[in-house]
């Protein structure tokens, strides 16, 4: 990251808890640079906002602009962190700090972490920028740091870089197996690959079989993974990238329920010789947008390759399965959706053969 410390303000966001926390700290670090961290860094957090300290829960952004017009004390400049600014959501609760940014103070370089409050029992969700906050970074001349990998192309620039700033050097064969095993999990890369230099040295050049060791828990990957796995028939696969749902996603056998029910439904929903195209299944399925065709080809061409009666016995599949998350066995719900998973894939697989 290119820091201008001339830059009045910087809004760092990302829905990554890692990624974000890598880029406040390199960008606080940069703007400090030689000077006593101690006297030019102010942080404050959620409980600074909460209203006078009065315990009611509410809070005021108040805090943060009055930190931010403060002038430096045996210093030239002060750097404030906004931490958790993603509490305030609305254009009203964020009108205090777009006044300050119309005039900002020279000698205050402000950073706006949008981030969701961590304290227990407080914001699930991480809400949208308000447009008013994100027009007034612009017209003062700041930045916005987006710490997301992005997906597709983007993704994958984004994994050049960090194996391109590595203090290693890995293979096809070991990049090919960290980028499969991080999966979606893309906070771990950077830690990874500087646990391979701590490991190995720098500048050390790295095959699969030396990395294998140090990777740990394989990461998330995305529902269409699985979905595309059971698709296609292939049972180990699917179960392998259920568990990573399971375990490296933390997601709950009921989530994974949900992902499967929504695949089906679609499929079913456009069973009928009516339905015939792209556009046509689209409409059917209320689906708008850029990514409109391709999903309903998607759904279309599955409803196609396994007809109505398989259909309606994966239908039969869900619903007992769903049945037996909600008690009617006496199993453990991962093994339930494993079971399913299994069983899906074999359907699908038959189907295949079959035609």
């Amino acid at each position: 990251m290119i820091v201008d410390l001339a830059l009045p303000v910087y809004l760092v966001k990302g829905a990554d808890e890692v990624l974000l926390s890598e880029a406040v700290a390199g960008l606080v670090r940069a703007l400090v640079g030689d000077g006593d961290r101690s006297l030019m860094v102010e942080e404050l957090t959620a409980d600074t906002y909460e209203a006078s300290g009065s315990g009611s829960g509410a809070l005021e952004i108040a805090p943060l602009v009055d930190a931010s017009q403060t002038p430096p004390f045996l210093t030239d400049r002060r750097v404030v962190v906004g931490r958790h600014v993603a509490v305030f959501t609305t254009k009203d609760a964020v009108a205090p700090l777009v006044a300050y940014l119309t005039d900002p103070l020279a000698s205050t370089a402000l950073v706006l972490v949008w981030e969701k409050d961590n304290r227990p029992n407080k914001q699930g969700k991480l809400g949208v920028v308000p447009r008013s906050l994100g027009d007034a970074v612009a017209a003062a001349g700041g930045v916005v740091v987006d710490t997301a990998p992005g997906s597709g192309k983007g993704r994958a620039t984004w994994v050049d870089d960090q194996l391109a700033a590595a203090g290693v050097t890995l293979d096809g064969g070991a990049r090919a197996a960290l980028v499969n095993h991080v999966g979606d999990a893309a906070g771990r890369l950077p830690g990874l690959l500087s646990t391979f230099e701590g490991v190995f040295g720098e500048g050390a050049r790295l095959n699969a079989a030396d990395i294998e060791p140090y990777l740990g828990e394989a990461g998330d990957v995305a529902p269409w993974d699985l979905t595309d796995a059971i698709d296609a028939g292939d049972v180990p696969l699917a179960l392998e990238r259920l568990q990573r749902m399971l375990s490296g996603g933390s997601r709950h056998p009921l989530q994974v329920m949900a992902t499967l029910t929504n695949h089906y439904l679609r499929m079913l929903r456009l069973d009928d010789p009516d339905v015939r195209g792209e556009k046509a299944a689209a409409e059917v399925l209320g689906i708008k947008g850029k990514a409109s065709t391709f999903l309903a080809k998607k759904a279309l061409t599955g409803a196609q390759r396994l007809g109505s009666d398989r259909l309606a016995d994966l239908a039969a599949l869900l619903a007992q399965a769903d049945l037996d998350l909600h008690g009617a066995k006496h199993w453990p719900p991962e093994l339930v959706v494993e079971v399913l998973v299994a069983r899906l894939a074999g359907r699908s697989r038959a189907a295949a053969a079959r035609r």
